[in-house]
């Protein structure tokens, strides 16, 4: 498996997600860069999620078919979302309610576009993904309030 390296502008892994990507603050993607993307790569996936929530990991972000390219700019969307935790199509962002926790920003490279309906949830992406991912990498946020 390829590892791809995702960064950020706005924070550096396992460093604090500044407040203007977080509920509470503008509540808006943060850009991202992705290096070392294979060239046999069709399409991107982007889950965001926070593997610290008390009932479990809560589902932040879920972007696929997003097309190939090295950035993904802030308050932008980059492909097509899924639902998150929030019951939303769109970016949510770290809203803690109690403590640090960890946001993990995983970016996947796929061999091919995935069809599943808008309405899927990270389950369904990861089950279409199976068998297509050729790289992927991740981005590690820390938030507390």
């Amino acid at each position: 498996m390829i590892t791809l390296l995702i960064t950020s502008q706005a924070f550096d892994n396992n460093s604090k997600i500044p407040k203007r990507y977080t509920c509470d603050g503008e509540d808006v993607n943060p850009p991202l860069e992705i290096e070392g993307i294979p060239k046999e790569a069709k399409s991107l996936v982007l889950i965001v999620d926070d593997p610290d929530a008390p009932m479990g990991t809560w589902e932040h972000w879920n972007v696929w078919n997003i097309p190939i390219k090295n950035k993904i700019e802030e308050n932008t969307v980059p492909g097509i979302e899924g639902i998150n935790d929030f019951g939303k199509h769109c970016y949510g962002g770290p809203c803690p309610p109690y403590g640090v926790h960890r946001y993990f920003f995983k970016i996947y490279a796929l061999d091919k576009e995935i069809s599943i309906p808008v309405h899927s949830r990270k389950k369904e992406i990861e089950k279409a993904m199976t068998n297509h991912i050729i790289a992927k990498g991740e981005l590690i946020g820390l938030y507390s309030r």
